[in-house]
């Protein structure tokens, strides 16, 4: 499911259970503007440190004293993307939250589009809300070409969902639901998670709604930073859809069943 982004609405008063959840390891200079950026469009913002060494953690600290929207945690040690994410949606859980935006630290998601995103899950609660990354020419070629073979696999292992991209992490989850999964394996907890999370949640019926949202990528020189591996995360990535298309194999005729129930969603390319 497609739908268009109006980011023209004013800041909504702090919300009872819709967050933003941003899991943070080294993000480097941009992570006060991310953070800013995110607190001018929502309350409450939270922030999980994932054992970050670049003095980001003290820096957030300090904003968190001043800015009562602002939650930041603080992991001891380096857990990955995923093992972060899990930990602020079980903090949240307690407190009531439902529903928790997550983004990255670095700068490359866009803040100005979370009111909108909010707004689609508030009006359908049952689903997930993905970003549909729009690249600029900041994007390198090879990162927007090698996506495409992870989402090809991400849609045969949905029977097409509508899952219109499986790595793009800026997108909307219901806490409880992705709780439940991440429960029941040991996996999705470091780079693998944002592929896993929205796959396996279409294996439960959740439905994906999909929001076209810009990325950019910064150079070093800009303060951009990355901790992408092309050999260890495609390598991790290659595991990953080993073990989701087994999972694939043994639900095909539940996920058969619902598909001719509710054939909305054709394979790329077709009518």
């Amino acid at each position: 499911m497609d739908a268009r982004v109006s980011n023209k609405s004013a800041k909504p008063p702090p919300s009872k259970t819709h967050l933003v959840l941003i899991p943070s390891y080294n993000p480097g200079p941009k992570v006060i503007a991310t953070v800013r950026g995110a607190l001018d469009q929502w309350t409450p913002v939270w922030v999980v440190v994932d054992g970050s060494t670049d003095q980001s953690a003290q820096n957030l600290l300090a904003m968190a004293a001043a800015e009562p929207g602002l939650r930041v945690f603080v992991l001891a040690k380096n857990r990955g993307k995923g093992a972060a994410v899990l930990f602020g949606l079980r903090e949240a859980q307690a407190q009531g939250f439902t529903h928790a935006l997550t983004m990255d630290s670095d700068g490359q998601h866009p803040a100005e589009c979370i009111g909108a995103f909010m707004r689609t899950s508030l009006a359908e609660p049952d689903a997930m809300v993905l970003g549909r990354p729009v690249f600029d020419a900041s994007a390198p070629g090879i990162r927007v070409k090698g996506r495409r073979i992870s989402n090809w696999w991400a849609n045969l292992e949905t029977l097409w969902a509508g899952i219109h991209d499986s790595l793009y992490g800026f997108r909307v989850y219901p806490i409880d639901a992705l709780i439940t999964v991440m429960r029941r394996q040991p996996w999705m907890r470091r780079f693998d998670f944002d592929v896993e999370a929205v796959v396996r949640l279409c294996w439960r019926g959740v439905r994906p709604i999909n929001l076209p949202a810009p990325v950019r990528y910064f150079r070093p020189e800009e303060g951009g930073v990355s901790h992408f591996n092309y050999w260890r995360d495609n390598a991790l990535l290659t595991w990953m859809h080993c073990r989701l298309f087994l999972g694939f194999a043994l639900r095909l005729p539940l996920l058969m069943a619902r598909r001719r129930a509710s054939p909305v969603n054709p394979p790329p390319g077709q009518p």
